[in-house]
């Protein structure tokens, strides 16, 4: 039960409405060593950036303790679900007007470099796309429809969906359609793989993309 309601109050935030802005992402990618170098912070357990070539390079933003519905409104950044952290899984949250924007060019087989403080990075590779619309976008609680299979879900079951299971990473944000920011959500997960990047010893091998 708690971890449905940590659910819900994670998508109020997604809910939450602001100014728009132009998407982040839009820019020249810096070289995957520059990104390295500028989230380097020297914290070795704490995820700090996320990197796919070719799409997009942002800085994750962890969640403040008392506030699970945190949700960054920087440009260029995205949120960290800590609940998530807790199954050992890497939640990345972002709304659809900001860095959500680019979720949704992830694609099957694409790789994504999530980076540590101390400039470590753990390779993962792009396996699932799905999309949901909800059946009550208004509502926080409301049950999503699978728009590949058609099969209704209750929010508790799309926590454990995305949100518990072997270490992987989750991308989610809103869809909007049809004049509705908040019709739906979109969830890409990407799985572990051994690259050129890795390293047990937590040095970094530089090939650029």
């Amino acid at each position: 039960m708690f971890k449905a309601f940590v659910f819900v109050v994670l998508l109020v935030g997604l809910l939450i409405p602001f100014a728009p802005v132009d998407a982040a992402g839009k820019a020249t990618l810096p070289t995957f060593s520059d990104f390295i170098t500028t989230v380097t912070n020297g914290q070795a357990d704490t995820v700090q950036g996320v990197y796919v070539p070719g799409v997009f390079a942002y800085r994750v933003v962890a969640q403040p303790a008392s506030d699970p519905a945190y949700i960054s409104t920087l440009d260029g950044a995205v949120t960290q679900f800590s609940m998530a952290a807790r199954y050992h899984v890497i939640g990345l949250v972002a709304h659809n007007n900001l860095a959500g924007a680019s979720f949704s060019n992830l694609a099957l087989g694409q790789e994504v470099f999530i980076v540590y403080g101390d400039g470590h990075v753990a390779t993962y590779q792009v396996n699932q796309i799905a999309r949901f619309r909800a059946l009550q976008p208004s509502k926080v609680d409301s049950s999503f429809v699978d728009l590949s299979t058609n099969v209704t879900y209750f929010p508790g079951s799309i926590f454990k969906m995305f949100y518990q299971g072997d270490n992987h990473v989750t991308f989610q944000t809103c869809i909007a359609q049809d004049g509705n920011a908040s019709w739906g959500r979109l969830f890409v997960t990407a799985v572990p793989v051994v690259s050129a990047y890795d390293s047990e010893t937590r040095s970094v091998a530089l090939r650029v993309p």
